[in-house]
C-alpha cells in the first residue's frame, strides 16, 4: 500500500513539473521582451526542476540517494535564480535602449536622474 502512495505522489510530481517546464516554453516563446523572457525561465527552470527532482527523491528507495538529490534540489534552488539575475543585470547594462538607464550625457555629467 504504502508503494502505491509514494507511486502516486511521485507522478503527481512529475506531471506538475513536467507542466511547470512546458508552460515556461510557452512564455519564453510567447514574450517579446528578454527580461520577460529571463522571468519566464528562471521561473520554468526553478519550479520545473524542483518538482522533477523532488519527484525522484520521493521514489528513491535508498536514503543516501534521496539525500543526493536534495543537496542538488538546494543547489538548484540557489544558484538558477542568481544565475538569471546575472544575465538580466547584464542586459540592462548593455542595452542602450533600456528606459530607466539615465541618457549618456546625464552619466557622463554623474548626475543620476
Amino acid at each position: 500500500m504504502l508503494e502505491w502512495v509514494r507511486f502516486i505522489v511521485s507522478c503527481a510530481l512529475m506531471l506538475s513539473g513536467i507542466v511547470v517546464l512546458f508552460t515556461a516554453v510557452a512564455g519564453i516563446y510567447k514574450f517579446n521582451y528578454v527580461l520577460n523572457r529571463m522571468h519566464a525561465a528562471a521561473i520554468g527552470d526553478t519550479l520545473g526542476l524542483m518538482l522533477c527532482l523532488l519527484s525522484l527523491t520521493v521514489s528513491a528507495l535508498d536514503i543516501w540517494m534521496a539525500l543526493k538529490l536534495l543537496l542538488i534540489i538546494c543547489f538548484l534552488w540557489l544558484a538558477s535564480p542568481v544565475g538569471s539575475h546575472l544575465i538580466a543585470r547584464l542586459e540592462v547594462t548593455i542595452n542602450p535602449i533600456w528606459h530607466q538607464l539615465p541618457p549618456p550625457e546625464a552619466r557622463e555629467r554623474g548626475d543620476d536622474e
